[in-house]
Formats: C-alpha cells, sequence, structure tokens
C-alpha cells in the first residue's frame, strides 16, 4: 500500500467487515429543499449539522453533530481543526460548498480507520498506530510512539463495556494530521534530507505555533 501524502488519506476507501464499534461521523437526522443541483443526502446532512439555520456551520454545531464509533463525542481540538483545513474563506463557519469537502474528508478517513483497525476494536492500539504510521511513510522511533500514544489516547479510556481502549477515530485523524504537518516543516528545513536541522528560537516557534 502506498500513499501519495504523508498522513493522508487514499484516494478510495478500503472497505471493512461488520464489527462492534465503526469509526464515527455524522448523526442521521435531516431536513428536505436541497437547492439547484445540490447532492440531496449531503444537503440533507448540511441542513442537520446547521441547527440555527443560518445557512453555516459553526464549530458547536460541527462538534454537536459529529460522534465516535463508540458514540463519544469528537474531540473539540479535532473540530477546530477540521473547521482550520475546510473554512476557506475564513469566516469561522463552513458552509454548504466547504461542507461538501469536509463530508469527504471524514469518509475517507473512516475508510483509513477501518483498515487499520485490524482487531475492530473500534480503536487503535499501538500495534495498529506503528503500522499506520509507516505505512504513510513515517518510521517514528519507540519512544515517539509511546508519546503520541500519550497524547492522543482519550483520558480516562477503559477497555469493556464502556467503551474501547486506544486512541479513537476522531483523534486518529488529528494524529496523523499533526504528524503530517510537522514533518512537512521540517523537511523544509532539511531539503537534502539529513535528518537533522540547525534552526533559531522563531524558526522553531513558527512550527510550533502553526501546527494545528
Amino acid at each position: 500500500m502506498s500513499y501519495n501524502q504523508y498522513g493522508g488519506p487514499p484516494r478510495g476507501g478500503y472497505g471493512g467487515k461488520c464489527h462492534r464499534y465503526g469509526p464515527g461521523g455524522f448523526q442521521q437526522g435531516g431536513h428536505q429543499g436541497p437547492p439547484p443541483g445540490a447532492d440531496p443526502q449531503l444537503w440533507q446532512w448540511f441542513s442537520t449539522v446547521d441547527t440555527d439555520r443560518s445557512g453555516s456551520i459553526a464549530p458547536h454545531e460541527l462538534q454537536q453533530a459529529l460522534v465516535n464509533g463508540d458514540w463519544t463525542p469528537f474531540d473539540l481540538d479535532t473540530v477546530k481543526l477540521l473547521m482550520t483545513l475546510f473554512d476557506t474563506d475564513r469566516s469561522g463557519t463552513v458552509g454548504f460548498n466547504e461542507f461538501q469537502g469536509l463530508w469527504k474528508y471524514i469518509k475517507d478517513w473512516q475508510g483509513v480507520f477501518r483498515h487499520f483497525d485490524s482487531d475492530r476494536s473500534g480503536s487503535i492500539d499501538g500495534a495498529e498506530l506503528s503500522n499506520a504510521l509507516r505505512q504513510f511513510g513515517y518510521n517514528l522511533s519507540p519512544d515517539l510512539l509511546r508519546l503520541v500514544q500519550r497524547k492522543y489516547i482519550p483520558q480516562g479510556s477503559t477497555s469493556g463495556p464502556g467503551g474501547p481502549t486506544g486512541i479513537t477515530f476522531d483523534r486518529f485523524v488529528r494524529c496523523c494530521v499533526v504528524i503530517k504537518q510537522l514533518t512537512e516543516s521540517f523537511q523544509k528545513l532539511d531539503p537534502y534530507h539529513t535528518g537533522s536541522v540547525t534552526m533559531n528560537y522563531d524558526q522553531f516557534m513558527q512550527i510550533i505555533l502553526q501546527s494545528p
């Protein structure tokens, strides 16, 4: 398997067998009356999420509409990341045209999540995370992998009837996007791919502050 972009989903999503927990996504519901030329299903999702009928989706509306496969709500930091990626006009909200890209992005990531969730637990454990990042092109050291797990596994996560343990769908997406963006920032300073760079304080702070 190969990926054209580090940490990015493939153009075609992976299929998956039925399992206890799904990857997550939009809750169902909807209204009628799509505008001319709009995909009726996408308009239904958009209308459902746009609870105040403003014609655009705010962060709190998006968070209320998104759930993980175990029905836990999406992490707010992940919601903000998604808004940043698709709010192309920087209005602070997502209109219908922007929502179409957001919807496809989440659907693609659902396929990626299913593929790497090899035990069908509904979360990504350490071995699955290592496999995913390696196939994305990132060979993180064991210490870095443990650090990533500690950062992205939800606090208080437990195994058993209460829900799966490991990295949930929302945090898996954010984890991969953050690693992708930090790696790209590093690569800009390492054009010859030596694996080491020299940077000043301002460059370091720019990389950190620009990361999601």
